[in-house]
């Protein structure tokens, strides 16, 4: 699992919320009117090793009314602290305030596992110190998830999955990050794709989920009402695009055959039975996430075999089905 790309994307996406999270104290400057800007790591690429700058996201704050000077952050996800390195992480952070000729710079570093690691270098004699360097840490798994529950900052909420929380309060937990989700990001596809972040870090397995799914029947059935209505925008695009593919065929085809009623009917199985494959897809995935991967691997000989009429209630009813059973009920 690629966690650092993970952490990157979250970093990106809701910069504001991340500094706020992850650098509190430094963060409590930074107004409205700032401008936080991504820095490209490119710049430095001939200085540092590809792997380490990819772990490091960047962030520039500017205030647009002049009263502060610029500041960077730098922020980095350490999945195993037995990797850290401060003294590759100091590096860094001096070849980033010569490259921008500044003194301004916060160094945050995300820890996701327990672990040792160092929390401030030295380097000196028994005479003085001629350097001195530490950085801000954030150790989510040490974290209580309890007192993000109900937070207003998207990033501590979609990290909930993350921080510390006892076994039992497991299903509350991606509840509380999928309300948090819903609630705090008016924009779906990013919906979804955090919906993808919740999941990796939580981690149910079959049972879990099929009892989230009687337990926390009103999250579910937001997440998967969200699922239809991107996967049906994309089963769409599909069919748009498998019309335009198959029109240009027919059409040399036909040039080259002569048989201008094939093409017409060949064009007309082809989207027929686009749209069955696509129906039976999205159906078998709504299953999966409505009630567990078992039902759809039991269902799924039933649904691939199905007319485009069955497909088509069964994916009506599956909003509303309380289980398997009334699913694939008489009709």
């Amino acid at each position: 699992m690629d966690h650092d790309q993970n952490y990157k994307n979250l970093i990106l996406d809701y910069p504001r919320e991340a500094l706020a999270f992850f650098a509190a104290s430094e963060a409590q400057a930074i107004d409205a009117g700032a401008r936080i800007i991504p820095v490209r790591e490119e710049q430095l690429k001939e200085r540092l090793g590809e792997r380490f700058r990819e772990l490091d996201v960047p962030l520039l704050v500017e205030w647009s009314d002049g009263r502060r000077s610029a500041i960077l952050f730098v922020l980095e996800e350490e999945t195993e602290p037995k990797r850290f390195s401060i003294h590759r992480l100091a590096h860094y952070c001096l070849d980033l305030a010569e490259l921008f000729d500044t003194e301004r710079l916060v160094p945050v570093v995300i820890f996701l596992h327990p672990g040792r690691y160092l929390e401030q270098l030295r380097l000196g004699s028994e005479n003085r110190d001629y350097l001195s360097f530490s950085y801000l840490s954030t150790a989510l798994f040490a974290t209580p998830a309890r007192q993000y529950l109900d937070s207003p900052n998207i990033v501590a909420r979609l990290t909930l999955p993350c921080m510390d929380y006892a076994p039992e309060d497991k299903l509350a937990i991606y509840a509380a990050a999928t309300r948090g989700l819903m609630e705090l990001e008016p924009d779906p596809e990013r919906q979804l794709k955090y919906a993808d972040f919740i999941d990796i870090y939580t981690a149910m397995d079959d049972n879990e989920l099929e009892r989230y799914q009687r337990e926390y029947a009103e999250e579910n059935n937001a997440m998967t009402a969200l699922s239809v209505r991107f996967t049906e925008k994309g089963i769409q695009q599909g069919i748009r695009l498998g019309r335009q593919e198959g029109r240009q065929e027919g059409r040399q085809k036909g040039r080259q055959e002569g048989r201008l009623e094939g093409r017409l009917e060949g064009r007309q199985e082809g989207r027929q039975e686009g749209r069955q494959e696509g129906k039976a897809e999205l159906l078998l995935s709504l299953i999966s996430r409505k009630f567990g991967p078992q039902a759809a691997q039991a269902h799924e000989a039933q649904v691939r075999q199905a007319d485009l009429d069955s497909l088509e209630h069964w994916a009506d009813l599956i909003l509303t089905a309380e289980s398997i059973d009334e699913l694939f009920g008489e009709r």
